[in-house]
């Protein structure tokens, strides 16, 4: 795997939004408790458990080239005043994601480096499928039914 710059810059902004959407999760998981809604702090612990795994292996890629892994300007936790609203919030953050893991995807593939477009390939789709099931509860949740994370 090759020390290429823009492959550090793709890896460096993924570490720092998926602690981004760490301390989002974990925030909305803190406000769930206060708010007595058991279900749904841990769905959200459990979300916030998931990027941190992907942080951890975007982490060692890092550490692989040489480099200490470190993330940027994190963007603040926006806690949402009820259910729906923390789930359009993390629908922002996914789409994001998904999108940076795209672009990063794209350009890993043209300079053939394998490893590393499989780090962002399965990054893309486990974000992907996230996004598609927050789509699902959002719609369920606007049309009166009952979702979950």
């Amino acid at each position: 795997m090759r020390n290429h710059p823009r492959i550090t810059g793709f890896l460096l902004q993924a570490l720092t939004h998926e602690y981004t959407a760490v301390q989002q999760y974990l925030t909305q998981s803190s406000l769930c408790t206060l708010w007595g809604m058991a279900e749904w702090a841990s769905s959200f612990r459990n979300e916030a458990r998931e990027e941190l795994e992907h942080a951890g292996m975007l982490a060692q890629h890092l550490l692989l080239l040489g480099i200490a892994p470190g993330a940027g300007q994190m963007r603040p936790p926006r806690p949402g005043r009820d259910i729906l609203e923390m789930l359009e919030q993390d629908r922002d953050i996914e789409a994001a994601a998904v999108d940076l893991y795209a672009e990063a995807l794209a350009f890993a593939r043209r300079l053939r480096e394998e490893k590393i477009a499989y780090l962002f390939g399965r990054l893309l789709q486990d974000e992907q499928d996230h996004l598609q099931h927050l789509d699902s509860v959002i719609v369920r949740l606007e049309t009166g039914g009952h979702g979950n994370v």
